[in-house]
C-alpha cells in the first residue's frame, strides 16, 4: 500500500546473526538454490550437526541432501571426493580438522590434484569445512590449526573466516566454486553474534576468495590475522588507540590464494607490520606472509623488522591457565606492537 501511494520503504538495518546461524543460512540457501549440492559428515543429519550448524537441514531437505556417515573419515571423504568428479557439489564436513587428518590422502592426493593430473578435464568442485584450531579444554589432539597445513598445497583454495559475514559469504563462494576449498572455522566463534549487513542478508550475497578485508584503517601499523585472532587484534588496536597508537588491522579471510597485494599496501601506509596467528611458528601463515614482504617491494617501506605472534611451539596443554598462555592473546599483541615502533 506504501508503494502504491508512492511512499519509500525503509531499507533492512543490519542485524545480529551469530557465525553458527550464519553458516546455517548459507547451507539452506546453497542447497535450495542448486540441488547438485549435498551435505554429509557425522551427525550432520538426525541430530542436526555436532554444532548445530545444520540445524533443520535433514528435515528441509531430506536423506539424499543431508547424509549422516559412519565414523570413518577416509570413507566419506572419499565419496564425497568421487562424487564431486562427476559434477555434484558435496559439502563434506569434519566433526573437527583434527579428524581430517584420517582422510588428509583424499584432500590432497584425490581433490587437490585431480585437475592438474587430468589436464584439467576432471574438476572437483568440493568444500571440506568443519571447525579448526584451539577449542577450550580440548587439549594437544584436538587443537591445531590447520591453515598451514593445507594452505602449502597447491589445487586447494583455503579460506578462513572470522565474522558471520565471512563464514556466510566466504561459504557459498566456496560451494560455488569449481576447485576444492577448506574452510576452517573456529568452534569458539560458532556462538559469536556479529553485525550482518543488508547487503550480507541476500541470498546472492558472496565473498570473493582471494580477497582480504580492512576491519579497521590505522596510520601507524599494520596487524594481519585470520579466523578468531582478527577479534583479538581488533581489541589489541583499541587498547593502543588510547595511547595513540592506530593499528591498521587486516583480516586475511583467505590463506590460499593469499592476497598479500592488500598487505603491502597498508604496509606502504604504516611502516610496520605485525602478524597475528593462533598455529605454530614454524612455517607457519606468518611466515609465509613476512617472506613474501621480504621479497617483495613492499619491504624498502619498513622502518623496522616485522614480528610475528603465534601459538606456541608445544602441543597444546589441558590445563586452561597453560591453554591461555599457548594462545595469543590480547596482552601479547600490544607488547609486540610497542616492540616493533619502540614505544
Amino acid at each position: 500500500l506504501q508503494q502504491r501511494r508512492g511512499l519509500r520503504l525503509s531499507a533492512p538495518a543490519a542485524i545480529q546473526v551469530t557465525v553458527r546461524d550464519a553458516l546455517n543460512q548459507a547451507l539452506d540457501e546453497e542447497l535450495e538454490r542448486d540441488e547438485r549440492v549435498f551435505l554429509l559428515g557425522e551427525e550432520v543429519a538426525q541430530y542436526d550437526g555436532a554444532y548445530k550448524i545444520s540445524r533443520g537441514l535433514w528435515k528441509k531437505y531430506g536423506d539424499k541432501r543431508v547424509i549422516d556417515t559412519p565414523i570413518s573419515e577416509m570413507g566419506f571423504a572419499g565419496i564425497a571426493v568421487g562424487a564431486a568428479m562427476v559434477w555434484l557439489r558435496p559439502v563434506c564436513e569434519f566433526m573437527t580438522f583434527n579428524f581430517s587428518m584420517q582422510a588428509i590422502d583424499q584432500v590432497i592426493n584425490s581433490a587437490a590434484k585431480a585437475c592438474y593430473m587430468s589436464a584439467g578435464s576432471i574438476a572437483v568442485p568440493i568444500v571440506f569445512r568443519g571447525p579448526n584450531g584451539a577449542a577450550a579444554g580440548v587439549a594437544a589432539q584436538h587443537s591445531q590449526c590447520f591453515a598451514a597445513w593445507y594452505g602449502h598445497c597447491p589445487g586447494l583454495k583455503v579460506v578462513s573466516p572470522w565474522s558471520s559475514e565471512d563464514a556466510k559469504g566466504l561459504l557459498k563462494a566456496s560451494i560455488r566454486d569449481d576447485n576444492p576449498v577448506v574452510m576452517l572455522e573456529s568452534e569458539l566463534l560458532y556462538g559469536v553474534p556479529f553485525e550482518m549487513s543488508e547487503q550480507a542478508q541476500s541470498k546472492e550475497f558472496v565473498i570473493p576468495i582471494g580477497k582480504a578485508k580492512i576491519e579497521r584503517q590505522g596510520t601507524h601499523i599494520t596487524l594481519v590475522s585470520h579466523s578468531r585472532s582478527v577479534g583479538h587484534c581488533m581489541e589489541a588496536a583499541a587498547v593502543l588507540s588510547k595511547e595513540g597508537v592506530e593499528c591498521e588491522v587486516i583480516n586475511l579471510r583467505t590463506i590460499r590464494p593469499m592476497d598479500i597485494e592488500t598487505v603491502e599496501a597498508s604496509m606502504v601506509k604504516t611502516n610496520h607490520l605485525v602478524t597475528v596467528e593462533g598455529g605454530w611458528p614454524q612455517f607457519g601463515v606468518g611466515a609465509e606472509i613476512l617472506a613474501r614482504v621480504m621479497e617483495g617491494p613492499a619491504f624498502n617501506y619498513l622502518d623496522a623488522p616485522a614480528v610475528r605472534v603465534t601459538g606456541a611451539d608445544v602441543p597444546m596443554p589441558y590445563a586452561k591457565i597453560l591453554e591461555d598462555n599457548c594462545i595469543p592473546q590480547v596482552k601479547d599483541i600490544v607488547f609486540a606492537v610497542k616492540k616493533v615502533l619502540n614505544i
